[in-house]
């Protein structure tokens, strides 16, 4: 039974792995920041626990990491999944508005990824899985702020799994495609049909498709992977 700490894990992609690890016998413990209801109700499915933490705030993320570890008694998974998307064309993108995306989907992983690597690294084992985005690897038009954030989080995963290797922990990056999420809920039928047939496999993806792999890189089977990005996409990203 591993021990696993997911943030962003109450929706979406986090709340699919959060169910997946729980489906594979492990234990999980998930931060989540507002959505109380959402929490509760994949608690009760999923027999997950959770804790309310903003991880855009260090000093809120250190906490709450350290009281999940003491909950867990160990950590062996980390997986960063908290994200915020913003679409906008740069002119009207504003300063707030790039910290916030910044503090939530980049900082919050240097933040978990540090505190977990001391853990990881004393006891030479571990997995992290920080959650990307294709649109990290080719950029979005109208999301600078989304990309510039979800491409710092490739470079961070690959310099840190270098880092980590000989203490035998591996770090590795899921960039999802166009999910079949809340964050992609902005768009109309008719844009999301047309934005389906610009995806080779001709759909969106599923949460649980994404959970599937992040899953697969926490075992031993995925030992020898480290420092890779590895896209969830459909081809759309390729």
């Amino acid at each position: 039974m591993k021990k696993v700490l997911i943030s962003g894990g109450s929706r979406g992609i986090g709340a699919a792995c959060a169910e997946k690890f729980r489906s594979e016998g492990d234990r999980v413990i998930f931060l989540y920041r507002n959505s109380d209801e959402a929490a509760r109700a994949l608690c009760e499915k999923s027999g997950a626990e959770c804790l309310r933490c903003n991880v855009s705030d260090p000093s809120q993320a250190v906490s709450a990491f350290e009281t999940a570890v003491k909950m867990l008694g160990g950590l062996d998974t980390l997986v960063c999944c908290a994200g915020i998307s913003h679409i906008a064309q740069i002119c009207d993108t504003s300063d707030s508005d790039w910290r916030r995306i910044a503090d939530t989907n980049l900082t919050s992983v240097f933040t978990l990824c540090r505190e977990a690597s001391k853990v990881m690294a004393a006891s030479h084992s571990g997995s992290i899985i920080n959650i990307g985005s294709i649109w990290g690897a080719v950029g979005a038009s109208c999301e600078c702020a989304y990309s510039a954030s979800k491409a710092g989080v490739r470079g961070l995963t690959v310099a840190l799994a270098k880092e980590l290797a000989p203490s035998g922990v591996t770090v590795n990056c899921v960039e999802p495609g166009v999910i079949d999420t809340d964050m992609n809920a902005c768009f109309s039928d008719s844009e999301k049909r047309a934005l389906a047939k610009e995806i080779p496999v001709g759909r969106f993806g599923q949460a649980w498709e994404v959970a599937r792999l992040v899953h697969f890189l926490s075992t031993d089977g995925a030992r020898y992977i480290t420092a890779q990005c590895i896209g969830v996409d459909g081809g759309f990203g390729r």
